[in-house]
């Protein structure tokens, strides 16, 4: 349930599909969860810039529904973001991202009839929590990933939810590092404390 699955983001948990889980890497703790303050969010310059690089993209929401072009983009995605553990098959793309609870949204950005990205998202009691985005990787120039979370922050306002859950961070990751930067933020520390 929504409820359910929200006291788990406090636990360190998330979800992929229909898998709820929690990192348990002997001898490392780093994977927290990280969440955004999205009544306190104030975008900083380079955010702000992203969002003029865009202003032409419409968004779109509703209940996550597989396409085509949708699964052309992710697959694209994969080859250019990933280390290659992921397929980017039909079958991987519909369990990973397309099996989810009634609770789970889809946002869709499109400039003109061009997909630029897309997300999937979680719709929770007092919060968003963000699943997966994938964008167009000849689309890199527009920082889609950022465009996905500022309107994260303003579907968050826009439903009075006063947190974004941006899954885990790892401080010295670099494909992670991304998520600190919508300020003021809050990770999840060991002993159950947000910091």
């Amino acid at each position: 349930t929504p409820h359910l699955y929200r006291l788990f983001l406090d636990l360190n948990f998330r979800r992929l599909g229909s898998l709820v889980y929690r990192p348990s890497c002997e001898g490392c703790r780093e994977c927290r969860q990280l969440r955004v303050d999205a009544r306190g969010f104030r975008p900083s310059r380079a955010q702000r810039r992203a969002l003029a690089r865009n202003r032409d993209v419409v968004a779109t929401s509703g209940p996550p529904e597989p396409t085509a072009q949708k699964h052309e983009v992710y697959r694209r995605y994969l080859e250019a973001r990933h280390d290659g553990q992921m397929t980017g098959s039909w079958e991987e793309y519909c369990d990973f991202l397309h099996e989810a609870p009634p609770f789970t949204r889809e946002v869709v950005f499109r400039a003109g009839d061009r997909l630029v990205g897309s997300g999937i998202y979680d719709e929770l009691p007092d919060a968003l929590s963000a699943v997966y985005f994938s964008f167009d990787p000849g689309l890199s120039a527009r920082s889609p990933g950022t465009l996905n979370v500022l309107w994260l922050v303003e579907e968050c306002r826009r439903l009075g939810r006063p947190w974004l859950y941006l899954g885990y961070h790892v401080a010295e990751s670099a494909s992670m590092a991304y998520k600190a930067r919508f300020r003021p933020c809050h990770v999840l520390g060991d002993d159950g404390e947000w910091r």
